[in-house]
């Protein structure tokens, strides 16, 4: 059998993207499983942050189904659904499409550039929800909203919402060393989290303007990861850190995102704000991988082919990001 694999990134959390729409792939879960551990790998066959499957749906344009490099399935990921959004867009000749996920269906429409010919989608992630039993979260405090918890660190404050997936968000100063420790522990512990969750840490640069790193439950720390940035967003707001209603620039280490947090105050709140997600869905190249047999030692991959003028762009705006802050003074990890 051979596949066509895209390699597609959004704000440098890249993926594989397998098209099972326009192909018909006899991929079972067993063989999606190894799909996904060997095509992430990045000392092997290719390399990325996850997988993305395009499928068909019954009642959408189309339905995503995302599993993170650990072989375990999200019930969500906000760059990738772009860059799927992106996909089926392309594929079916449209401007809005909506998405099935795991858990919610999700409208993608092309919006004009966030950066010059950077190729851009606005996502509507939807409300995230406060209650503790929705990530779920082990805590005497429901909703847990700026507060610390002990079993990780006595010092930061930590806001836990769902948006689908388990995020726990610290507003920090500088991005130490220690950070990563206080997420690999909540996940490979998880007596608070029993399920894991993805963890970032929130810098307000200015108002509306933040700078986000994550740890993604599955990964590691990623370049991005859209639903941390849409929770991190909307928890700016609820903090009175940010304002809702306009655009706040969310930078990160693979570039930046715009994110808008829909609502007033006594909405978000209560959960009840919904976030668009603004950013781009960049193809790397395509290419195509032989699998003769189910033992992926056998499996070889053909040569790739660059979409080299959407990355130079995306370049240019990763350049860009750097002359407008100065990552050096608070990034330590």
């Amino acid at each position: 059998m051979n596949i066509t694999l895209l390699k597609c990134h959004g704000s440098g959390n890249d993926f594989v993207l397998i098209d099972e729409i326009s192909n018909d792939y006899d991929i079972d879960e067993a063989l999606r499983v190894k799909l996904v551990t060997e095509l992430s790998d990045r000392g092997k066959l290719i390399g990325s942050d996850g997988l993305l499957f395009v499928q068909r749906s019954e009642h959408a344009d189309a339905r995503m189904r995302f599993f993170n490099t650990d072989g375990s399935e999200a019930e969500m990921c906000g760059n990738g659904v772009r860059c799927v959004g992106r996909y089926v867009c392309e594929l079916f000749g449209k401007d809005e499409v909506v998405i099935e996920t795991m858990k919610r269906d999700i409208p993608i429409r092309r919006v004009a550039d966030l950066f010059p010919n950077v190729p851009t989608f606005d996502v509507t992630i939807g409300e995230p929800s406060l209650a503790i039993a929705s990530l779920p979260m082990i805590s005497s405090v429901d909703p847990h909203i700026d507060q610390p918890i002990e079993e990780l660190s006595p010092t930061l404050r930590f806001t836990a919402a769902s948006i689908p997936n388990p995020h726990a968000i610290a507003v920090v100063d500088t991005f130490e060393p220690e950070l990563l420790d206080i997420a690999e522990r909540a996940n490979r512990e998880r007596t608070v989290f029993p399920r894991g969750v993805n963890m970032s840490f929130l810098k307000v640069l200015e108002r509306n303007s933040v700078f986000v790193l994550t740890y993604e439950r599955g990964v590691g720390i990623t370049n991005s990861c859209g639903t941390a940035m849409s929770a991190s967003s909307f928890v700016s707001c609820l903090l009175d850190r940010c304002d809702p209603n306009v655009p706040i620039k969310v930078y990160n280490k693979g570039g930046m995102v715009n994110c808008l947090v829909d609502g007033d105050a006594e909405g978000i709140a209560r959960g009840e704000a919904s976030v668009h997600l603004i950013g781009n869905a960049t193809w790397v190249f395509e290419t195509t991988l032989t699998v003769p047999s189910a033992d992926p030692s056998g499996w070889t991959v053909g040569e790739r082919t660059y979409f080299e003028e959407e990355n130079r762009q995306y370049d240019e705006l990763v350049a860009s990001v750097g002359r407008e802050i100065d990552l050096a003074s608070f990034y330590k990890l």
